[in-house]
């Protein structure tokens, strides 16, 4: 007899509705996991519900287990904490982290969940991917002990990438928001801040994250002769102008682009995605990153949430969207 779960799904752009998902039974390298938590996100999330996916990045942005098309019907989302009810004696019972869309219970491969630490509390496990993110671009980074380090975007991906650089020996990292509500945040997290006018100029790396041509441009302003800006911005279908005259090029300046959908080459050789989740997930066990999960609502009311993150009506950095038992 075929069970039943419910999904969130983007009906047209800026409308979602929760939808019935029919759940097949597990075959013999497949698991069924009941959904604890999930998260939203906010940047990524919002610009697929407000339809701002360019055609040219339909294939490019499909999450792993995405189901229906861009701009929608569309059933999308990438955080995920579950309990494995059926599958494999070795998962069975385990709290796994997926990378599937918000959905009350699903059926996916074994070797699509990577088992949650006994260390990190299951709620913060949904950071998992944003910490992933953060993780590839430091690895694309490379900085070196005793930089100094600025992160432009008190994002979720901005704030797992100063949490990390908190921890690197000698580095100096300033956080840069013009939100002055991410400087608790930041404090949390062991690192400095700043809002843009401010914000510390000389910096040896900028990593950006902002999602706006002005963060990119401050991000510049920002280096020192030879410094590198690595940019994580995902701008959609939105233009980006930047005024590269003055120091750009006698200061020898570099912008390089990270983005999580491939392992950086320094590590593309010795790391598979399931090693850079794996590594994340650890990495979750500082309680510093409980500061990044600043919100919490039911999954029924996904719809709802949804559209007042996508208007600023309600401000986040991780959504926790939390599943009752059926």
């Amino acid at each position: 007899m075929t069970r039943e779960a419910r999904a969130f799904w983007l009906r047209a752009p800026g409308e979602g509705e929760i939808r019935p998902a029919p759940l097949p039974a597990p075959g013999p390298d497949e698991v069924l996991v009941r959904s604890r938590y999930s998260g939203i996100s906010r940047g990524t999330e919002t610009l697929v519900f407000t339809g701002g996916v360019p055609p040219s990045q339909y294939a490019a942005m499909r999450a792993p287990f995405q189901e229906g098309d861009f701009p929608a019907p569309v059933k999308y989302g990438y955080l995920n904490v579950g309990v494995v009810e059926e599958g494999p004696a070795r998962l069975r019972g385990r709290t796994v982290f997926c990378l599937h869309p918000h959905q009350t219970a699903y059926v996916v491969p074994a070797d699509a969940v990577v088992p949650v630490p006994e260390a990190v509390p299951a709620a913060r496990a949904v950071l998992a991917g944003t910490v992933e993110t953060a993780v590839n671009a430091l690895w694309d980074a490379a900085p070196l002990v005793g930089d100094r380090v600025s992160v432009v975007g008190g994002g979720m991906v901005g704030c797992a990438v100063a949490a990390l650089l908190a921890r690197f020996p000698g580095v100096r990292v300033e956080l840069v928001d013009a939100n002055p509500a991410r400087a608790a945040v930041a404090a949390a997290l062991g690192a400095g801040f700043a809002p843009p006018e401010r914000a510390a100029g000389g910096r040896d790396l900028v990593v950006h994250a902002s999602a706006t041509a002005a963060g990119l441009q401050r991000s510049l302003e920002l280096l020192a002769p030879e410094g590198t800006v690595v940019e994580l911005s995902w701008y959609g279908d939105r233009p980006v102008t930047l005024a590269l005259g003055g120091a750009f090029h006698s200061g020898r300046l570099t912008v390089r682009s990270s983005q999580v959908g491939a392992v950086a080459p320094a590590r593309r050789g010795s790391r598979s995605f399931t090693d850079r989740l794996a590594l994340a997930l650890d990495l979750l066990a500082d309680p510093a990153f409980d500061a990044l999960i600043t919100g919490e609502s039911r999954f029924a009311d996904l719809p709802d949430v949804l559209a007042r993150l996508a208007d600023g009506r309600l401000a986040a950095l991780c959504h926790l969207v939390t599943y009752d038992r059926e």
